[in-house]
């Protein structure tokens, strides 16, 4: 690794601006990460098809794209999500990309890293605290304990967390009601976290998050608790910026990591702002296909910060092709073009759907191991007969050498684009919060419909009432499907998406409509990561990735 402080130094950052956190890691100081120079950078949305269960690489293309960039004599760098646990441990493995085209210490960010996450898990647990701490020395307390909607989190897949009763035991362990967990990367404080501007807008966002409501239905908030302010000290350092390296030492920020198909799957806005002021060029990823985490990053995020990209990678590999052509996911590595033309449906619908934003993309084809010069080929002329733009990703093999050529013709289109870019969104804020999501089902997920529960409309209700109706809205789906059903592969057409529940996201400043069977606390596959993992003799760590 390069010493942290000549990393910083690429981007104009003096060893007084950095805090050391590490082997090659530092914090951001808050003063510098906030201050407001001008944006200079090209910002790259890098998003991708929908994955198979293994995801298709969007960290690593991120990584490799900035590698090849700064091959290529661009000043270019990296704004990324920060790992959770729980994919760690469970069945996707780590996210900190791969091979040649990875963040080091790839092992130290999966794992504890700078210790934002638990930062993030220790404030929402501390307003779950409060609130029942309300609850049992109050004898008229602010809030029913039957309307309490704050649940808790930890940072690890626990499917047996999903519905708790706790308070059992007696007087003197408090008052017995049902409660549950969700993924801290799901949590409104981690959402929080990544859209606050600065340390007043995060204790603003925090103070007016909602734990649930009084007997008489109004709301109650944090700050009725006198929680933010607690909350804001515990995430004091968890708001400046994490700079760490690529393998090939290039510069890259991580900080904050919402999922993108249970929250809004984009890194930290003041991590974006301070990259696209301190270089060329920026590629940022969002979580899961573009129907999740990119459509949240351009209707949430730019929104709030005031951004947009100036060019979109999408990233697609040949066995996502095939799943998405009706081939299991454990035998699409065979070669099998038939499946591969099926699949390209679903690759057609996130071309449109970023089309619908004004902009173009650029394909970018994540090479594997035993991926043929046949199908690559036969994608390749399928998108230049289509007018799409399309190039080879060798990066987890060569690194940034493996994708030069993209690179080149990436940061050209950015260079190219009108600057600032005209955002377009999906809906307008003025838009009720049912045609936002039905704008979104229709437009990014094609779907003909929505249909709402009766819980999800007297949740919709009450959010209007509230003031929210115009948030916008962070749709929580399945990432496997354009649709609200994991097994409707490829581009499923005329089905109804299906909003069960809706939850008010009042600090973040949106609402949550939960559709299908998604579940906002996963639970680890039979046969988990985590069992992969161990120590060796000299305190090493392997097999986390």
């Amino acid at each position: 690794m390069r010493p942290i402080s000549d990393v910083a130094a690429d981007l104009g950052l003096t060893p007084d601006d950095i805090i050391p956190w590490g082997p090659g890691a530092a914090k951001v100081k808050a003063e510098v990460a906030l201050r407001p120079d001008p944006a200079k950078a090209r910002l790259v949305l890098v998003s991708a098809i929908n994955p198979t269960p293994a995801g298709e690489g969007k960290t690593t293309c991120s990584i490799g794209l900035t590698q090849a960039a700064r091959l290529n004599g661009v000043k270019a760098m990296c704004a990324l999500r920060e790992p959770s646990l729980g994919p760690v441990f469970g069945q996707k493995g780590g996210g900190t990309g791969g091979g040649r085209a990875q963040l080091v210490r790839s092992e130290r960010i999966n794992l504890h890293f700078t210790g934002d996450l638990h930062a993030v898990t220790s404030a929402h647990n501390l307003l779950a605290a409060l609130v029942d701490n309300e609850l049992y020395h109050h004898a008229n307390p602010r809030l029913d304990s039957r309307q309490v909607t704050w649940r808790r989190v930890m940072d690890m897949n626990d499917r047996f967390l999903r519905r708790t009763v706790i308070g059992l035991g007696g007087k003197a362990f408090g008052v017995p009601r049902e409660d549950g967990f969700d993924i801290t990367a799901a949590s409104e404080v981690m959402a929080i976290l990544c859209l606050a501007t600065d340390y007043i807008d995060l204790k603003r966002r925090l103070g007016n998050i909602i734990v649930g409501f009084s007997r008489e239905g109004e709301p109650v908030y944090a700050r009725d608790l006198g929680a933010e302010k607690p909350m804001s000290a515990l995430l004091a350092d968890a708001l400046q910026p994490n700079l760490v390296q690529t393998i090939e030492g290039a510069p890259a920020l991580v900080h904050g990591g919402p999922f993108g198909n249970i929250a809004h799957g984009c890194n930290s806005l003041i991590a974006t702002r301070l990259a696209i002021r301190r270089s060329e060029v920026v590629f940022t990823e969002a979580g899961f296909g573009f129907d999740l985490g990119a459509e949240k990053f351009l209707d949430i995020k730019c929104r709030t910060g005031g951004i947009f990209p100036h060019a979109v990678v999408l990233v697609a590999t040949l066995r996502a092709l095939k799943y998405h052509g009706g081939v299991p996911a454990k035998e699409s590595g065979a070669e099998n073009v038939a499946a591969l033309d099926r699949g390209m449906d679903n690759l057609r619908k996130h071309i449109e759907s970023v089309r619908g934003f004004g902009l173009e993309p650029v394909v970018a084809l994540n090479l594997r191991q035993g991926d043929t010069t046949t199908e690559l080929d036969r994608v390749r002329a399928t998108l230049s007969d289509e007018k799409v733009e399309s190039g080879l990703c060798d990066i987890f093999v060569k690194g940034g050498e493996g994708a030069r050529e993209l690179a080149e013709r990436v940061v050209q289109k950015a260079r190219q684009a009108i600057d600032p870019p005209v955002p377009k969104f999906t809906y307008e804020l003025s838009d009720s919060p049912e045609e936002k999501i039905r704008k979104v089902a229709r437009a990014i997920y094609g779907a003909a419909d929505i249909s709402l529960s009766a819980t999800a409309k007297t949740q919709l209700a009450r959010a209007v009432k509230l003031g929210l109706g115009e948030a916008p809205v962070c749709i929580a789906k399945t990432h496997l499907s354009l649709s609200d059903d994991d097994k409707r592969v490829g581009r499923p057409r005329d089905f109804v998406m299906a909003v069960r529940e809706v939850r008010i996201s009042a600090g973040a400043g949106f609402l949550v409509p939960l559709t299908g069977e998604i579940l906002t606390m996963p639970g680890l596959p039979k046969v988990p990561q985590a069992l992969e993992i161990d120590v060796l003799p000299d305190g090493s760590i392997i097999n986390v990735h």
